[in-house]
C-alpha cells in the first residue's frame, strides 16, 4: 500500500476520488424493478394481513423490503408483499399473483420458477443416471475391477 501511495500521482486524495468515480459508475448501471403499487395488488385480489404482536412486526421488518416474495405454509403456496412501515403484508394465492404478474410482469419471480424448473429437471435427469449406474454397479460385483487390476 506505501508503494502504491508513494507512486507519482497517487495521493491519497486522488485514491478516494478514483474509488469513488468506480463506485458511481457500478451504482448507476445498477437497474431497478419498477416500484409495486400496494393498490394494484389489492386490485389483483391480495388481503391485507396487519401484524398485531412484537413478534409479527419483527418479522415483517426482517422481510426483503420492494420484493413480492414466494412462501409456502401448510402446503400451499402463497406470495406476500411486506410493507413495514404500516406493519402489514399483502398476501395473496397464485391466481392473484398470476394476476398481478399479467399487468406487471417485471416485478414477478417467475424467472426464478423457470430456474426451479428447469433444476428439477436437472436432478431427475442426474436421478436416471444414478439409477443407470448403480444398476450396472449392482449387477457387477467387482464393480469394474478384473483379476489383472488385483494382480494375478
Amino acid at each position: 500500500m506505501k508503494e502504491l501511495l508513494k507512486a507519482r500521482g497517487a495521493t491519497p486524495g486522488n485514491l478516494m476520488n478514483a474509488l469513488a468515480a468506480v463506485l458511481f459508475v457500478v451504482a448507476s448501471a445498477v437497474v431497478t424493478a419498477a416500484p409495486i403499487d400496494e393498490r394494484q395488488l389489492l386490485d389483483a385480489g391480495f388481503k391485507v394481513l396487519v401484524a398485531a404482536t412484537n413478534v409479527q412486526q419483527e418479522w415483517v421488518r426482517g422481510l426483503p423490503p420492494g420484493k413480492i416474495r414466494p412462501m409456502q405454509r401448510t402446503g400451499k403456496k402463497f406470495f406476500i408483499y411486506p410493507d413495514a412501515t404500516r406493519n402489514q403484508v399483502y398476501v395473496g394465492g397464485p391466481k392473484e399473483y398470476e394476476a398481478y404478474v399479467a399487468l406487471h410482469p417485471e416485478n414477478g419471480v417467475a424467472d426464478a420458477q423457470k430456474a426451479a424448473r428447469e433444476a428439477s429437471a436437472y436432478r431427475a435427469k442426474q436421478s436416471e443416471a444414478m439409477q443407470k449406474a448403480t444398476a450396472r454397479d449392482l449387477s457387477d460385483p467387482f464393480l469394474g475391477a478384473s483379476w489383472a487390476d488385483l494382480g494375478w
